[in-house]
């Protein structure tokens, strides 16, 4: 399942990140963390990771993640790693591949399983041409070039590339993360589930019998499913 999350960050809080990004010096070449098959098709910028600028932006985006009910629905997180940066311009862009499954977060011994891909755009879309994310689903290929705030979630599991930054820069956050369901089709199946209950928790009393059922199901579900 892909999921578009809206507005993770505000227009302000865009403009506040851009101001920072922007100024930066602790840009480095992509290929400094790439591995070893990703490195002969990636092209691109990052913010050195363990600098303070990458710390303290991905922690306000944990923060706003961890408040957001659309997010926590979709991904049902149980570990995330912490938001990387990246810059696409000049030609720059990423061939197709599949991220890797199991990853350690840097300076520590937790190790995460990369059940969802992130990726929250932070420029606007008309001030780049080219840098579509294009993902492979059941579907087909499904391209994905959003408004500057807004994420894309997506299985860590696809075949994906962004396509070649011909205009301008695009710059963005990645990230990934461990879920406490690890099927992808039960994961869509309680999300597909929960938002039906929120949509009728609107219109019906918290105490209407078939919602409190609806409710019992969904939980009952996650218990079974629920890896933690």
């Amino acid at each position: 399942m892909i999921s578009i999350i809206e507005q993770v960050l505000t227009q302000d809080e865009v403009a506040q990140f851009r101001q920072h990004l922007d100024n930066s010096s602790e840009w480095q070449d992509g290929l400094s963390t790439a591995g070893t098959l990703s490195g002969s098709v990636k092209r691109n910028l990052q913010i050195n990771e363990a600098s303070d600028i990458a710390v303290s932006l991905g922690n306000h985006i944990l923060t706003k993640l961890g408040n957001n009910p659309q997010f926590i629905s979709a991904a049902l997180p149980n570990k995330i790693y912490p938001p990387k940066f990246n810059c696409y311009q000049d030609g720059g862009y990423y061939g197709e591949h599949v991220d890797s499954a199991i990853m350690q977060v840097p300076g520590t011994n937790i190790m995460i399983r990369s059940d969802l891909s992130a990726t929250l755009f932070l420029s606007e879309p008309e001030d780049y041409e080219g840098g579509e994310l294009v993902i492979e689903d059941q579907f087909g290929a499904q391209q994905v070039k959003l408004n500057a705030g807004d994420m894309v979630l997506y299985p860590s599991s696809s075949l994906h590339h962004v396509t070649p930054v011909t205009k301008g820069a695009r710059i963005s956050s990645f990230f990934w993360m461990q879920s406490l369901i690890k099927e992808e089709q039960a994961r869509t199946m309680l999300y597909d589930l929960d938002q039906s209950i929120q949509s009728l928790s609107i219109e019906k009393n918290k105490d209407d019998s078939d919602l409190l059922r609806l409710t019992g199901v969904y939980h009952n579900l996650l218990r079974r499913w629920s890896d933690v």
